[in-house]
C-alpha cells in the first residue's frame, strides 16, 4: 500500500517538532532545555517510544487487513492509492473554494470578444483569495490613512522613541533583579543562612590572609567594630569589596575576581560579623558609622 508519510518518519518529525518548540519557548539560560530538564527529556523519550509501538500496531493491522481483502478490493484499493494527490476529492475541493475557476468544459461560454492575435480572453471571476486580500488592503490603507494622518498617530520615530523608553525601564528592572547585574546602589543586605555560609566560604578563601578568620583584623582592619573607614553599610562595604581600598595601601579591587552576587554574599558575611568579639582584635581604624538608611527608634525610658 502506497502512503506519502511513512509512519517511521511522521513519529519522529512530530517529536523534533516538539523538541524544537520546547527549546524555542523554554527560558533555559545558557544550558539547552534539554540538559536542564532530564525528567521532561525521558518523558519525551517514552512518550516517543510509545508513538512508535502504536504506529507500529497499526500498520500491522492495515497490512493484515489488506491481506484479508479479496483481489478485486486490493486493486480497486491500490488504485485510488495511486492517483496524484491533485486528483484527490479534497483538494479538488480545496482548489475550486480557493480560485472559484470554471471548468475547462465552460471556455465556450466565457469568452469575450477580444481577440488579439488569436489570443482571447476568458470571463473568469477574480480568485477569492486575491480579492479578499484586495478588500482587506483597501481596508487597512483606509484604517491608516484616518489613524496616523487624520487622528494623529505617532510616527515611526514617536513609536520608536517610546519603544525605547520601554526598553530602558524593563533594562532597569532586569537590572534590579538579576544577581549579576548588581551593584553598590542595587545591592540589599542578605540575611539566609545559607548566602551567609557561601559569604564565609568566600571570606575564609579572599580575606582571612588579611582580617583573620574571626575577623579581628590583622594586616587590614577589624571588621567586628563599630569603626570603619570607608563605611559600614552594605552598600559602603559592597563598594570597597569591588573597587578596593584606599589608594595606595588599601585593599585591591575584587571585581575582576568575584561576581556581584558573591561580593553581596561576603559583604552580608562580613556586616553579620558585628559585635562578635573575637580574640585579641585589632585596634579601632576609621569612624564610628551610623547607618542612615536604617532608622533609629527612640525607646520609651
Amino acid at each position: 500500500m502506497k502512503k506519502y508519510f511513512p509512519n517511521y518518519l511522521r513519529v519522529p518529525v512530530f517529536f523534533f517538532i516538539v523538541f524544537g518548540l520546547m527549546e524555542y519557548f523554554i527560558d533555559s539560560g545558557e544550558q539547552p532545555a534539554f540538559v536542564k530538564f532530564p525528567m521532561t527529556i525521558l518523558f519525551l523519550l517514552v512518550v516517543l517510544v510509545v508513538l512508535i509501538g502504536i504506529e507500529m500496531v497499526i500498520s500491522a493491522i492495515d497490512n493484515m487487513t489488506y491481506h484479508l481483502l479479496t483481489e478485486e478490493q486490493k486493486k480497486a484499493l491500490d488504485a485510488e492509492e495511486d492517483k496524484p494527490f491533485t486528483e484527490s476529492e479534497w483538494y479538488k475541493n480545496l482548489m475550486a473554494k480557493l480560485t472559484n475557476a470554471r471548468p475547462v468544459e465552460d471556455n465556450d461560454k466565457l469568452l469575450l470578444n477580444h481577440d488579439y492575435d488569436g489570443i482571447r480572453e476568458l470571463d473568469n471571476n477574480l480568485p477569492p483569495w486575491w480579492l479578499y486580500l484586495f478588500y482587506g488592503c483597501v481596508i487597512f490603507s483606509g484604517v491608516y490613512l484616518v489613524y496616523y494622518e487624520m487622528m494623529d498617530g505617532p510616527s515611526q520615530e514617536d513609536e520608536l522613541a517610546t519603544e525605547l523608553a520601554e526598553a530602558k525601564i524593563a533594562v532597569e528592572e532586569y537590572k534590579k533583579n538579576a544577581p549579576d547585574m548588581m551593584d553598590e546602589k542595587t545591592v540589599t543586605l542578605t540575611t539566609d543562612a545559607g548566602d551567609l555560609a557561601k559569604g564565609k566560604e568566600i571570606y575564609a578563601t579572599n580575606c582571612a590572609a588579611c582580617h583573620r578568620a574571626d575577623g579581628g583584623g590583622q594586616i587590614g582592619p577589624n571588621l567586628t567594630d563599630e569603626h570603619w573607614i570607608l563605611g559600614g553599610g552594605i552598600k559602603e562595604v559592597f563598594h570597597t569589596i569591588s573597587n578596593g581600598g584606599r589608594d595606595g595601601k588599601g585593599m585591591v579591587a575584587w571585581k575582576g575576581n568575584l561576581k556581584p552576587r558573591e561580593i553581596q554574599y561576603v559583604a552580608s558575611y562580613i556586616l553579620s560579623l558585628k559585635g562578635s568579639n573575637p580574640a585579641e582584635p585589632k585596634a579601632p581604624e576609621g569612624d564610628i558609622w551610623v547607618d542612615k538608611e536604617t532608622p533609629v527608634v527612640a525607646q520609651a525610658k
